[in-house]
């Protein structure tokens, strides 16, 4: 049975745990060039001189009609694509031509979106005192990490954390690390910078290869930044009265589905990043997804009343935000902020529940002091699962 509104506020404030990671500041970005989806097959097939493949331009079509995505935005042009005959060509290596690309573009992006963060918190710079970095784009060492830093003047003495590779997972991944940061280390401000770029990936269609028409079908570029800092529970400021929590993150849990190391599973390889996300995702999310949800939130005394709650899911597409959806009986409406994530900008793998989080605290009159659920789904089949409790009149700041 679930708990009452009173009791669940009750056991979420125990008070062996005085204080809780709080979202104080979120900032994102995204390349200048947005291409729209109705043109996108058009655009993707003249550029990889791929006119003659007549049926897989038709099927790529019917991709992008379905998605359910409006337009998306990308670092590369066709200028870009021009200068790499390279990245169209799958006979020869490109790898090294793709990360030199990737490596100033993955940290200039994100310090867009990390300096639209820092003016919202209101401190300096220079108090930030950790960075949690995640990526599967830039693979140099050292990474992205130490680029921002420079970029947006931290501190020398920040402690930087890169987090590679976990895909879709990698924003909310970023988040459950920066949230043991935050809460085990008094009046910690953590930076939580999140970057995908799909020129590591992009590529000319094959017959033999249907992968390669979703990921250029569903995929886009975008930054994201959060700002996160220990708050008293209840979403008081711990140390200054400048920063305005909007969201608290009570919990935070990860989940590797059985048997599917195989599902979502992809490789850095002489033509860039191989990637070949899995036809049973929807369905084992239709299947399981309750099941774990149950197991991460029961001992907050949630679970059940899934209507009750705000929904943050990562938008891979729509038969994942469908299956979300009809698994657990969700309301029309429930997954909007994900939907409109999803159509004004693709899946912009890691980055995208950041995105979905922004979209969230501008519905604040729907979501004052009520709880909700996160869900990163990455590479496994990994779930990452948070739950949030929103602030009272949280919103973004004017700029």
């Amino acid at each position: 049975m679930a708990s009452s509104p009173q009791s669940l506020s009750t056991a979420i404030n125990k008070p062996q745990q005085a204080q809780r990671a709080a979202v104080l500041a979120i900032g994102t970005a995204n390349p200048a060039n947005c291409v729209p989806q109705d043109e996108y097959v058009d655009w993707y097939f003249r550029v990889t001189k791929s006119d003659h493949l007549t049926k897989l331009k038709a099927k790529m079509k019917r991709i992008c009609y379905n998605s359910g995505i409006k337009q998306r935005y990308f670092y590369h042009t066709e200028d870009t694509i021009r200068d790499h005959p390279e990245f169209i060509d799958s006979a020869l290596p490109s790898l090294g031509a793709r990360q030199a690309i990737l490596a100033s573009a993955v940290p200039e992006l994100t310090a867009a979106a990390a300096t639209r963060a820092i003016a919202e918190w209101g401190r300096p710079a220079g108090d930030v005192t950790h960075l949690v970095f995640a990526t599967s784009s830039d693979a140099h060492m050292p990474g992205a990490d130490l680029r921002l830093a420079s970029l947006l003047g931290l501190r020398s003495s920040v402690q930087r954390t890169m987090v590679y590779f976990h895909g879709c997972s990698s924003g909310s991944a970023a988040l459950r690390v920066a949230k043991d940061i935050a809460e085990n280390n008094r009046s910690a401000r953590v930076l939580v910078a999140c970057a995908e770029l799909t020129v590591n990936f992009f590529r000319e269609a094959h017959e033999d290869r249907p992968e390669t028409l979703i990921m250029q079908s569903l995929f886009g570029d975008g930054a994201g930044a959060i700002i996160l800092g220990a708050v008293a529970t209840g979403g008081r400021p711990a140390d200054s009265v400048v920063e305005r929590p909007l969201f608290e993150l009570v919990s935070a849990s990860q989940t590797l589905i059985p048997d599917t190391e195989d599902a979502a599973a992809g490789q850095l390889a002489d033509g860039g990043l191989v990637f070949r996300p899995s036809p049973r995702m929807p369905g084992l999310l239709r299947q399981l997804i309750e099941q774990y949800l149950v197991e991460a939130v029961a001992p907050l005394g949630l679970g059940g009343r899934w209507n009750d709650l705000f929904w943050a899911v990562h938008p891979g597409g729509p038969a994942i935000l469908d299956s979300v959806e009809a698994a657990l009986a969700l309301a029309p409406g429930k997954l909007a902020a994900s939907r409109r994530v999803l159509r004004e900008y693709g899946n912009m793998s890691g980055v995208s529940v950041i995105f979905v989080l922004d979209e969230l605290r501008r519905r604040r009159g729907e979501l004052a002091g009520g709880f909700g659920v996160m869900l990163g789904l990455g590479p496994g089949f990994t779930i990452e699962t948070m739950v949030l409790r929103a602030a009272s009149g949280a919103k973004r700041k004017a700029l």
